[in-house]
C-alpha cells in the first residue's frame, strides 16, 4: 500500500509530568496507540532505494550530546571481532567509529562495502550472526535492554520526543514535552527525498499491540515511569473511544494516502 500523507486528523493529550510541575506532556494518542512496529530484515526497505537491507542505518548516528556519546563508548569497547563485523581487530580508536558532519556535529562513522553505504555498526548479511546493530546484539547477549547500547536517535526512532517553552497569557511559564511520531519532516529537509519511511507505511503497521505497549521501554525512558503510566491511562481510554478521526492511517483503511 502507498505511504499515507503527512497531514490527517490527530488525537492528542496533554497533563501535567507528576515527577516535574514545570512540565507538560502533549502525546500523540494517534500515534502511540497506533499497530507500527520495526520491520528492519522482514520486509523493511530502507530509507535509500540502493541500499535496501541497511534499513535507517545508512547514513549513521548523531549523538544528542556528550553523555550520550560517552555512554556508547563505554560499549563499544566491549565489542569483539565475534559481535562487530567491521571491528578494527585491535583496541578500538576514536577513528574507527566516529565522525563529524558537514556541520561539526559528531555521528558514528558510515562506510561503504559493496556499494552500500551503513553505520559502521551494521554487520552485513554475510557475517555469521547475520545483518544487523553490533551494539544492538550486545545488548541482547549481556540481558540488557538495546537501548542502553545504542545512540539515543537509534533506539527512540520512530518516537520523536521535543521541546518548547510555553509562556501564558498570566505571564507563567512551562516547559511542553512532545512525544509522538517521528515521521519524515522529523529528518529535516532531506526526509522528503527518503524512498521510503516505515512510520506512515502499512507495511510497517502489522504489530498486535498498539505502541504505547510495545515500546513501553523507551517511553518511560523519553518520559519517566509515572509520566508513563499516566499516558497508558490515557491510550487506554482512547481505545475504548474508538473514534474514526483518532486513527492512525496507516493502521486502518483510509482514504488519507499518497499516490
Amino acid at each position: 500500500m502507498p505511504e499515507v500523507d503527512l497531514v490527517f486528523p490527530r488525537a492528542f493529550v496533554e497533563f501535567p509530568n507528576p515527577d516535574d510541575d514545570t512540565e507538560v506532556l502533549r502525546c500523540d494518542l494517534t500515534w502511540l496507540t497506533s499497530s507500527f512496529t520495526c520491520i528492519f530484515g522482514q520486509g523493511c526497505q530502507g530509507i535509500y532505494a540502493d541500499a535496501p537491507d541497511t534499513g535507517c542505518c545508512t547514513l549513521g548516528a548523531h549523538f544528542a550530546d556528550g553523555e550520550d556519546e560517552e555512554r556508547v563508548t563505554g560499549f563499544v569497547a566491549q565489542l569483539t571481532p565475534e559481535q562487530w563485523q567491521f571491528h578494527p581487530g585491535r583496541e578500538v580508536r576514536e577513528e574507527d567509529w566516529i565522525d563529524t558532519d558537514d556541520d561539526g556535529e559528531r555521528k558514528t562513522l558510515a562506510i561503504i562495502v559493496d556499494d552500500q553505504p551503513a553505520c559502521v555498526f551494521h554487520n552485513r548479511a554475510d557475517f555469521h550472526s547475520g545483518a544487523g546493530c553490533a551494539l544492538h546484539g550486545l545488548a541482547l547477549e549481556q540481558g540488557r535492554n538495546p537501548l542502553e547500547t545504542k545512540p539515543d536517535v537509534c533506539w527512540q526512532l520512530p518516537i520523536r520526543r521535543t521541546f518548547r517553552d510555553v509562556e501564558l497569557q498570566d505571564g507563567t511559564t512551562y516547559t511542553e514535552v512532545s512525544i509522538g511520531e517521528y515521521d519524515r519532516r522529523g529528518w529535516g529537509p532531506g526526509g522528503h527525498d527518503l524512498d521510503w519511511y516505515c512510520s506512515g507505511n502499512t507495511e510497517a503497521h502489522v504489530a498486535v499491540e498498539p505502541v504505547y505497549v510495545t515500546h513501553e521501554p523507551e517511553l518511560v525512558a523519553l518520559m519517566g515511569a509515572a509520566a508513563y503510566a499516566e499516558l497508558v491511562r490515557h491510550c487506554e481510554a482512547h481505545l475504548r473511544s474508538r473514534s474514526a478521526l483518532a486513527l492512525h492511517p496507516a493502521s486502518h483503511p483510509s482514504p488519507h494516502r499518497q499516490g
